[in-house]
């Protein structure tokens, strides 16, 4: 494996042009993440791969790429005891702990479709992922337990369940298996995966109905070296942290493959409760992280704090998710002296729009296409758009598939031909490129705002918003017009500062805000302050659910 320095792959100036119209993919035949990166980098016993503190924040637990090699060679030859086959799903519902690792790598060397779920997961959210999967076993901890004993018997393919934290009647215990299990694996002996195989499902969050599975195969992390080495900036010195739960894609970028094929070392944090900014900012300084990615609705929550009690040590910080209000990155930057670098991607896919350090941020945009992926704006019948004209955002796929986008949605054809038309994958996002071939995201399909004949993008209204102080949070959604002229206009959901109050006077002063800073007929005719939006269980704003109250 080549060993990457310290120096970031895209650090000088100018290098971008040369980068991207160079670059092309080199897809092995057989490709396994286990064996060809996490049994690579453990030739040396002592190259660090990953920092996990427990909810106390006093006691971590520190794994090297060996640790994680041998472990997961165990975990496997648990698998191969209970006659888990390549190709059979397995549903992981764990929190940020080593033991997602373990599980999930052996999982990846033996050739089993990992499903990684969130931890929260309700007993139905359950039952329906492991009947659609057609899941064989679920891993788990005690937390959990009670949710699976309520629906294994109504789950026809389920034929194992463990636990990784405790014993109880019916159940395997995870550290009993493993310590009566062989360290050792032979891929000789299992057999080599294709890079076309199936590595894992990932099930979407479900913002616009039910939730769809999507797989991925074993060349999705050889994808993800272009999400680290170049939008995330990484490098093998490098102690990074993404904000993640891990039952997201949002954890195999930031906490996974492309952090350990350039060798960099993962923090993880087994947070208890709601979200503690200041416990987060603390344990960022403790450990001297130096690299840090967060949704926006993380970093909106740290500026609340006051960041001058905290000397930390990063270098470089960036955004997924949904895109970065200005005024965010305007607040961080004064206090740390760094630039927040949006990026953009979706569960099916890697990083394939970035901002990069080298290059100047027009703050709101999701920057230019990652190397090896061809991003255009294009019409519903596959016209390439002129720039500043809003489309879709679709990436192109001509000769060679980028071996981060997703296979297919698991059985459901109807979806993949909506989706896939022509040489083009449709995001479902709306955008458009500038004249400097800056990207710049407008919303979903059915976020679009149209009112009195103009197109108006929810992000643009409440980045507008959110940069007024008395705005803690905020979401804009089209809503019927009250005198029935204009058919649809623009309402906001406000969530304020502690110490503000909803008042007509405020809401003047909002509407005002809003016509100056963008442009007049943009403005939110109705506001209605909340004391918390509805989101997903991934802290995505649930607008859907926003527009029924409009």
């Amino acid at each position: 494996m080549e060993q990457p320095q310290c120096e970031p792959s895209l650090s000088k100036k100018d290098r971008y042009e040369e980068l991207y119209k160079n670059f092309s993919w080199k897809v092995p035949k057989h490709y396994n993440f286990g064996f060809d990166v996490v049994d690579q980098w453990a030739e040396d016993r002592t190259k660090l791969a990953l920092i996990s503190i427990d909810k106390t924040g006093e006691r971590p637990r520190y794994h090297t790429f060996y640790d994680l090699s041998v472990q997961s060679n165990q975990f496997a030859n648990v698998l191969r005891k209970l006659k888990i086959n390549k190709g059979e799903p397995v549903l992981v519902i764990l929190q940020s702990i080593p033991e997602w690792y373990i599980s999930l790598i052996g999982m990846f060397k033996l050739g089993v479709i990992a499903i990684p779920g969130t931890v929260l997961l309700t007993t139905k959210d359950i039952e329906y992922r492991v009947n659609r999967s057609g899941a064989c076993m679920i891993v788990t901890d005690l937390d959990h337990a009670d949710r699976v004993e309520a629906i294994k018997g109504k789950c026809p393919t389920l034929r194992h369940i463990m636990l990784i934290d405790g014993k109880r009647d019916g159940w395997l215990n995870f550290t009993e298996e493993l310590s009566n299990a062989s360290r050792s694996l032979s891929q000789k002996d299992i057999g080599k995966t294709l890079a076309t195989d199936p590595l894992l499902i990932y099930f979407t969050s479900g913002t616009t109905g039910h939730p769809k599975m999507v797989l991925h195969t074993h060349s999705y992390p050889l994808g993800h070296e272009v999400t680290a080495r170049f939008a995330q900036g990484l490098t093998k010195c490098d102690l990074h942290w993404t904000v993640s739960e891990t039952g997201w894609a949002k954890a195999a970028w930031g906490k996974l493959f492309g952090q350990m094929i350039v060798g960099a070392a993962i923090i993880q944090w087994e947070t208890p409760g709601r979200f503690d900014p200041d416990g987060l900012l603390r344990m960022m300084e403790k450990y001297g992280v130096t690299t840090f990615c967060a949704p926006p609705t993380v970093y909106r929550m740290l500026i609340q704090m006051d960041l001058s009690k905290y000397a930390l040590k990063l270098r470089h910080c960036m955004s997924a998710g949904e895109p970065m209000n200005p005024e965010v990155i305007r607040v961080w930057k004064k206090a740390f002296g760094l630039e927040i670098y949006d990026f953009y991607g979706q569960t099916e896919t890697v990083c394939v729009l970035s901002n990069y350090p080298f290059m100047p941020i027009k703050y709101g945009s999701v920057g230019k296409p990652t190397p090896g992926h061809d991003v255009r704006i294009v019409d519903d019948e596959g016209h390439e758009l002129k720039p500043n004209e809003v489309g879709n955002i679709c990436l192109y796929i001509g000769d060679v598939r980028p071996p981060g986008l997703f296979k297919e949605y698991w059985k459901d054809e109807d979806l993949m031909k909506r989706v896939f038309r022509g040489k083009y994958y449709y995001t479902g996002d709306q955008g458009y490129k500038d004249d400097d071939g800056y990207f710049w995201f407008v919303g979903r399909d059915d976020d679009v705002i149209k009112s009195s004949g103009y197109r108006i993008g929810p992000f643009e209204v409440e980045s507008a918003l959110i940069e007024h102080p008395a705005v803690a949070e905020c979401a804009v959604v089209g809503a019927p017009d009250p005198e029935g002229v204009r058919g649809i206009v623009v309402k906001a959901f406000v969530v304020l500062v502690k110490g503000y109050r909803p008042s007509e006077t405020l809401t003047k002063e909002l509407q005002e805000y809003v016509k100056k800073t963008t442009a007049p007929y943009k403005y939110p005719r109705i506001i209605e302050y909340m004391d918390e939006l509805p989101k997903t269980i991934s802290g995505k704003i649930l607008r859907r659910e926003l527009r029924t109250k409009a």
